[in-house]
């Protein structure tokens, strides 16, 4: 099949998405796919796009190329938005019209949020992951939020401010403080003071208009990956240092992840349970990543949903699936078969 790795783009995750981009454009290769790894936003410049699978024969020189291009991407942006542009680059829609399926290695806005997918339904593209509205409704803590309390999925109690109608005052006694649509923890906080908790709403409100502020909760971190509604072996993340921010997800050796994790059999089935529950509540389909908190006392809580999750051979979703026997290259195969039955 003729796939276009979509990855790239503009969001604080754009670093990432060309890591899991170029990772499984090879895993892709390495099946017998015709694949290419493609920047949504920078696109690719030729009278002759279809070149690009004759052209680009090697995924890590070409994601080396565009990862050393973000000074560009951020002229690009204010040019485009002052000459009303449109946001996806050259012969980006030409390449993915033209391909059997796009696999969707982008994360955060602009690519995690359900506005491109929007665009590929329209235009009849096929691409891989959740629908436009499952995208949006995880993307978005708050709403996420809602949802949760609404279907009675458990998660920690929260308020969501405004930057013009934020409250000053802690409102829990810990506190965790995150922009509302940000992804791979990028911006978040814990607080345990009124001093802590004042900066890390500022940290917030620099990068969004809307924060959300959960009661901490102290326990342990885990992460389930579901596929097609059913949950995958749960893995347990322990950063060595701090939580699991930004810098513990894809600094090596910062995080310890155990899976199975090391739970009893009920245990992991509520985990799992909850899991699925979470994916139906926001209709999510073919895959995504859901991950929870477990307090002393064997309390769940879930924290939100990852609908276009890492996609390196090391993180957090292959190695469930490599915990039941699938390896990377069938992982990433299997999501693009699974994603072709979609009817949307």
């Amino acid at each position: 099949m003729k796939i276009v790795v979509l990855a790239g783009g503009t969001s604080t995750e754009r670093e990432v998405s060309l890591n899991s981009g170029k990772m499984v454009c090879k895993a892709l290769k390495s099946k017998g796919h015709e694949a290419v790894l493609l920047d949504v936003f920078m696109g690719y410049e030729s009278e002759t796009p279809f070149d690009l699978y004759k052209t680009q024969t090697d995924a890590d020189q070409a994601a080396a190329e565009l990862s050393g291009r973000m000074e560009e991407v951020e002229e690009l942006v204010k040019l485009r938005k002052k000459e009303k542009q449109g946001f996806f680059g050259p012969n980006v829609l030409t390449l993915c019209k033209d391909a059997d399926v796009v696999f969707m290695a982008l994360h955060g806005q602009n690519g995690e949020d359900g506005k491109i997918q929007a665009v590929f339904e329209l235009l009849g593209i096929t691409y891989t992951g959740a629908g436009y509205l499952g995208s949006a409704l995880a993307m978005d803590k708050g709403l996420s939020k809602q949802i949760f309390i609404h279907y009675q999925v458990p998660t920690p109690k929260s308020v969501l401010f405004t930057k013009a109608a934020s409250i000053k005052e802690m409102p829990f006694k810990g506190a965790v403080v995150k922009p509302c649509c940000g992804g791979s923890s990028v911006g978040v906080t814990i607080a345990h003071t009124q001093e802590e908790y004042e900066k890390a709403l500022d940290a917030a409100f620099a990068l969004e208009e809307e924060v959300l502020v959960e009661e901490y909760v102290s326990g342990r971190e885990f992460s389930i990956g579901v596929m097609n509604g059913r949950a995958l072996p749960v893995i347990e993340i322990e950063p060595l240092e701090g939580f699991y921010d930004y810098t513990n997800k894809y600094q090596a050796g910062k995080t310890k992840e155990t899976c199975p994790a090391n739970l009893s059999e009920e245990i992991t089935k509520k985990l799992q349970k909850e899991a699925e529950h979470a994916y139906r509540a926001l209709k999510l389909e073919v895959y995504a990543r859901i991950d929870f908190l477990l307090d002393a006392e064997d309390n769940i809580y879930c924290l939100e949903a990852n609908t276009l999750p890492g996609m390196t051979a090391t993180s957090l979703l292959p190695q469930e699936a490599a915990a039941e026997g699938v390896s990377f290259e069938e992982l990433c195969e299997t999501i693009v078969l699974d994603s072709m039955k979609v009817e949307r």
